[in-house]
């Protein structure tokens, strides 16, 4: 019985039904079946958040933040045709958060800018700068996730999706990797400099 579960989700998961998916997904828990069924509408969702929302970083967050909630809510639902329905679940999310007040998401994004566009103009500046040193120094005495996270949006130019894809961390893990390795770099790079 294992033995048929395991190759019912090897490769040919890919040639799977919407509803089969979505009815394995609902028996057995098993979140590798809603991953493949939710990735194959991913462009979709990401497009109409897009449409909505005006803003990559934010569309993105939000196909990320919709996976999340629809994990759990899914099961909930006697879903006909997971297409039409993703669809409005999506657009109904997406007006949630325009209807969100914005003062403290622009504040922290500010915030998160202004780090960023130092660390981005010493990635700029090269290796001939004395920063630059200390930057890949201070680089190196981060805990390995930070490392991970920041060498990937910021040399790379990777976005949170793709960093979620590739490492498998969660989106909130991200971004939290990315904020904290921003302030430890800082914390460090202040302290080198003044040596």
């Amino acid at each position: 019985m294992q033995k048929n579960k395991d190759l019912f989700l090897s490769d040919s998961i890919s040639n799977i039904t919407d509803e089969k998916l979505l009815e394995e997904y609902k028996k057995t828990g098993n979140t590798e079946y809603f991953g493949q069924l939710y990735h194959r509408y991913i462009p979709l969702i990401y497009g109409l958040c897009l449409k909505y929302l005006g803003d990559k970083e934010k569309s993105e967050d939000a196909v990320m933040q919709l996976f999340e909630d629809l994990l759990d809510k899914v099961v909930k639902y006697d879903i006909r045709i997971f297409r039409t329905w993703l669809h409005s679940v999506a657009k109904n999310h997406c007006l949630q958060i325009l209807r969100q007040p914005e003062k403290e998401i622009l504040l922290d994004f500010n915030t998160a800018l202004m780090e960023s566009d130092s660390i981005l103009n010493l990635l700029d500046e090269g290796e001939e700068n004395e920063k630059w040193n200390v930057l890949q120094e201070c680089m190196k005495r981060l805990p390995e996730v930070q490392q991970i996270c920041i060498s990937r949006f910021f040399l790379k130019q990777m976005s949170y999706v793709d960093i979620v894809d590739i490492t498998g961390y969660q989106l909130k893990s991200v971004k939290s990797y990315i904020q904290n390795g921003k302030r430890n770099l800082k914390i460090c790079m202040e302290k080198k400099l003044a040596e």
